[in-house]
């Protein structure tokens, strides 16, 4: 990738249902970059084994989450896809990084907070060190910018710090990543739950619609959704966060302003107004999932070992000069 371009790099785990939050926070945009950016997009395995996983499904959910990049749009002639495990350079960055972070550093991380609360006892220290591997995904690449939903970016900071202490003690390394997230939809919340972000291991079904939900289970969940009080389609995320929410996704869905949609829907109500979400919704699964399984399981395959020789010289030039850094080699 020799050119005056910028570089993406993000990713996503290959664990539990893929839900149109993933999709409409940060896949999305991926695809509107790939002709402006180097876009690297890698399937983040060792992020998805914090948390324990079926090795029998695993590999399969690793295969699974490249057709939903390809499904969206992503072109892998134009951008790198690769699966992290298969770049050892990952895991080396992340222990060196491990000895350059703080335990207050991480301590502070709110998302680690929120998914140990349940399991304070028994909750893996890889899902507490999460950050710092993610760390080391950005700053092997010279990543210019980090796309990702707003859940994500108290993690791009940590990796800037971290990036900016290990310069500041052993001379310009990293180049620091600017995180960027969309300015609308970059937190979809849950169907059944408007305060809280809509998640692929929520308890319920009828917290989100997974890209591969058959269509019409789908279009019952929108129909199904919680509302506000009152009756009136309007934008307001303190007073009507239920309403908000669905105007946000059928706004990205239909490339349609949400002034827009507050204007058709004044004085409509909310069952004309879920009712064509739901066919908007019906339609986008309908044609997702038309490209998502036309794609082959050897194809993918072909497509991340094709990626992984892309970055593999990237990823260790960047690890040697660390080394080199420290007094290793």
């Amino acid at each position: 990738m020799i050119n005056n371009k910028k570089t993406i790099f993000s990713g996503v785990q290959p664990s539990g249902i893929l839900h149109i939050g993933n999709y409409l926070g940060a896949i999305v945009q991926w695809v509107e970059m790939q002709n402006q950016y180097n876009c690297i997009f890698c399937v983040v395995d060792y992020h998805a084994i914090t948390v324990k996983q079926d090795p029998k499904k695993f590999s399969q959910q690793i295969l699974d989450v490249v057709k939903i990049y390809l499904a969206s749009g992503i072109n892998p002639d134009k951008s790198i896809i690769f699966q992290q495990s298969d770049i050892s350079a990952h895991t080396e960055l992340a222990w060196i990084l491990n000895c350059v972070a703080y335990m207050t550093d991480l301590n502070r991380m709110t998302q680690f907070k929120e998914k140990a609360e349940k399991n304070k006892e028994t909750v893996s220290v890889g899902l507490y060190d999460y950050p710092v591997l993610m760390a080391a995904d950005i700053l092997l690449y010279n990543t210019d910018i980090v796309p990702v939903g707003e859940d994500q970016a108290q993690h791009v900071e940590l990796a800037r710090t971290l990036a900016q202490r290990f310069n500041n003690q052993f001379g310009e390394t990293f180049k620091i990543p600017e995180v960027m997230i969309k300015k609308i939809g970059a937190r979809i919340m849950g169907l059944d739950d408007p305060t809280k972000k809509m998640s692929k291991s929520a308890t319920s079904v009828a917290n989100y619609i997974a890209l591969t939900d058959d269509p019409i289970v789908a279009t019952k969940k929108i129909t199904r959704a919680v509302t506000d009080s009152g009756s009136e389609i309007k934008y307001d995320k303190k007073a009507k966060p239920a309403i908000s929410n669905l105007l946000t996704i059928y706004s990205l869905l239909s490339n349609k302003s949400i002034e827009e949609l507050e204007i058709k829907y004044q004085d409509k109500g909310y069952g004309v107004f879920k009712k064509d979400l739901a066919e908007i919704v019906g339609n986008f699964l309908s044609q997702f999932q038309k490209k998502y399984y036309s794609f082959k399981d050897n194809d993918i395959r072909e497509i991340l070992q094709q990626g992984s020789k892309l970055v593999e010289p990237i990823a260790f030039k960047a690890l040697k000069n660390v080394k080199e850094k420290l007094g290793l080699l």
